[in-house]
């Protein structure tokens, strides 16, 4: 566990692969949070009270207990994590730009081209357009993997990139978790497959798992 500093509260639910993304990075560097549940099927994000906090109405939402500070967007938020707790770096050193732009690449492919298009507000506007919703994300899941897989294939090592969990992993292991829900064939992606694997054995990364959260549903929870 990191040595005493800035205590935080993560809004988070529990099947957001947005929220997971941080919950593994702070499980990794041993940064102590408090987790306050929003229920997005409830809509509790599009409350007065959340919007007070984040604007953007989601989560996940990480707040300094020192100074206040809202951070909103979960890219932005590993990244201040690591500027200010850089034990456990989630990018390579800053004397590898090369590295850490195809980090970066990898971790974009996932929070920028796959999630945002996959999410609940986006299935809801599907289905409101008498869509399918689980082709739609099923899809789309699968074109966000064959391009991870693509640029990954040329880096990975035990992880996305080398040997080092990077932010790149904490964005593909929900995104996989996501993708295995609707049904996304996993087999044509041996990369993906081979991180996934060694990203499952850390129990920090386990800890962080959707069905080992606070407001995870009883009927399912693991252990």
């Amino acid at each position: 566990m990191e040595a005493a500093g800035p205590r935080y509260t993560l809004y988070s639910y529990f099947r957001s692969s947005c929220s997971a993304r941080l919950r593994i990075v702070l499980n990794l560097k041993g940064i102590p949070y408090d987790l306050v549940p929003v229920n997005l099927l409830k809509d509790e994000q599009l409350s007065a009270s959340h919007r007070a906090l984040n604007p953007s109405a989601t989560v996940p939402l990480l707040v300094s207990g020192d100074d206040g500070l809202k951070i909103g967007q979960s890219v932005a938020a590993i990244e201040y994590l690591d500027e200010v707790h850089p034990t456990t770096p989630m990018l390579p050193p800053s004397s590898e730009p090369e590295a850490r732009a195809v980090v970066r690449t990898l971790a974009a492919i996932i929070a920028c081209d796959t999630q945002p298009v996959t999410n609940l507000r986006i299935m809801r506007r599907v289905r409101a357009l008498s869509g399918n919703a689980e082709d739609w994300n099923r899809d789309l899941m699968t074109d966000g993997l064959r391009a991870y897989e693509a640029v990954a294939k040329e880096h990975a090592g035990k992880y996305s990139y080398g040997d080092c969990i990077t932010v790149a992993d904490a964005c593909l292991l929900p995104a996989v978790w996501n993708a295995e829900r609707f049904g996304v064939d996993l087999t044509a992606f041996p990369t993906i497959a081979k991180v996934v694997a060694n990203l499952d054995k850390h129990p920090e990364v386990k800890r962080a798992h959707y069905f080992r959260q606070p407001d995870t549903p009883e009927e399912l929870r693991i252990e």
